[in-house]
């Protein structure tokens, strides 16, 4: 989110996960509208209630790009993901002109047994003149005391909040990473050793 300021919306795939949740709460913090997508009711209404996103839509809710469309009619302007597939796809459909995608993640595909085709609408990032760029969040090592300094101080004012799913027990980290994958956390995901 840091750069977001002064955009109109910024939308946030994998919203009640523990990345997407703080990057929506960031961006609420530097004065951005937030919409999130989320896999479930719960999950929309945790990010939605809770977190103060402006906006959240169920992605198995519809059409994607229709509740993208719906939350946001006048288009966005900063996308983060880190599902990929189909959300990716309906959010380049829907940036306005300049738009700015951080990209950090396709967890949709990352089980995927077949090759996946890319955003079938890849040529609008021509016409948008949109930026997307990956990342890693080593490549910005040099801001952890910024991020810090600001996230910490969100974190005690309340501005920012998480939740964490644990599961107890070692035997029970195979399901709990398939469950990470199937998205039946919310926030971080956590196996309890003790």
């Amino acid at each position: 989110a840091a750069g977001a300021e002064g955009a109109a919306g910024i939308v946030v795939s994998g919203a009640a996960g523990a990345v997407g949740s703080v990057v929506g709460q960031i961006a609420k913090a530097r004065g951005c509208t937030v919409i999130g997508s989320a896999g479930s009711a719960e999950k929309v209404a945790y990010v939605r209630d809770e977190l103060g996103f402006d906006r959240a839509f169920d992605y198995h809710g519809g059409p994607v790009a229709q509740q993208l469309a719906e939350a946001a009619p006048d288009g966005i302007d900063v996308y983060f993901d880190n599902v990929g597939g189909d959300i990716l796809e309906a959010a380049i459909g829907a940036m306005r002109p300049f738009g700015r995608i951080a990209m950090c993640g396709a967890i949709s595909i990352y089980n995927a047994t077949e090759a996946q085709p890319g955003p079938r609408n890849l040529t609008m990032v021509v016409g948008k003149r949109l930026n997307l760029r990956g990342f890693i969040v080593s490549d910005h090592a040099d801001r952890l005391p910024d991020f810090l300094r600001d996230v910490g101080g969100w974190l005690r004012e309340g501005k920012i909040r998480y939740r964490e799913t644990v599961v107890e027990g070692l035997p029970n980290a195979p399901e709990a990473f398939i469950g990470l994958l199937r998205g039946d956390n919310i926030g971080k995901m956590l196996v309890k050793l003790a």
